[in-house]
This record gives structure tokens, sequence and C-alpha cells, in this order.
């Protein structure tokens, strides 16, 4: 039975997904929560967008990372500490995409690491309008390249 275009499962990749779960918990708490904060965030963002189907969650470079192995809609999504930073966290996108210039051009607002990251303050409430869009055009990417 096929699985819905918008379902999302935590499912495991070579056993990466309790990689990830222990990875999240070797985190400073404040960090460990705005990463698990973007965490949910990413899964509910590609929940609530067409053509994602389900995401996975493994460990790409020792950093969780969500994929959309099913309909290949997207691109990765990366989340981690900034290191050697105990105050930040950044949600990485493939370098090779245009996606950071885009965002650079929608939300001047938020702050950058050249055309890979959107970086956070482990302080700051999330922008969580702003990321979501953001998570939800690299989780359509391949999409929407498809459709010009």
């Amino acid at each position: 039975m096929k699985k819905s275009s918008t379902s999302v499962t935590r499912k495991p990749r070579r056993g990466n997904a309790s990689s990830a779960d222990a990875l999240f918990g070797r985190y400073p708490a404040p960090v460990k929560a705005k990463l698990l904060a973007l965490r949910r965030l990413i899964f509910e963002t590609a929940k609530a967008t067409k053509g994602v189907g389900t995401l996975e969650e493994t460990l790409k470079w020792g950093q969780p990372s969500y994929l959309t192995p099913e309909t290949g809609s997207g691109t990765t999504v990366r989340i981690d500490q900034v290191k050697p930073a105990t105050d930040q966290v950044a949600v990485y996108f493939h370098c090779q995409t245009n996606l950071v210039e885009t965002f650079r051009e929608l939300y001047p607002e938020l702050s950058y690491s050249g055309n890979r990251a959107i970086m956070l303050d482990v302080g700051d409430k999330l922008p969580e309008a702003a990321l979501r869009h953001c998570v939800a055009l690299a989780l359509t990417y391949h999409l929407n390249r498809r459709k010009v």
C-alpha cells in the first residue's frame, strides 16, 4: 500500500534514527531544547507540505539530517550546534543550491552563514513562520525545479 503524500515518520536509515536520538542527549540543555524545537518544526512542516512524503531522520556528517527518500522532493536539511559556540545553532542546506540566496531575499532579518545555513541564537525565540517557509522550500526543492 502506497503511503500518503503527507505522511511523516522517523524511519531509521541504516540504524541511524536511534543514533540521532542519542546525539540529542549529548548536547547542553539549552542547545538540546532549541534543536528539538527545530526537529519538531521540520517534521510538522514536512507533514503540512504537499508532495514531501515520508520524512526520514538520519545522521549525515554527525548531524541530525532530514531527507525525502520516498518522493525525492527535497534536498537534505541538517541541524546542529555551531561549534565551538555554545549559544548558536544552525539549520544547514545544500550549499550548491540557491536556497540560502532565496532565503536572504525573502527574510533579510535572519542571520546566515555563507550559502549554507540559517544561524539562530539559542536564547532567542524561533522565527517560526520564516523557518517553516524556508524548510518547506528545501523539502520541495527538487519538486519545484521539475516544474520549472
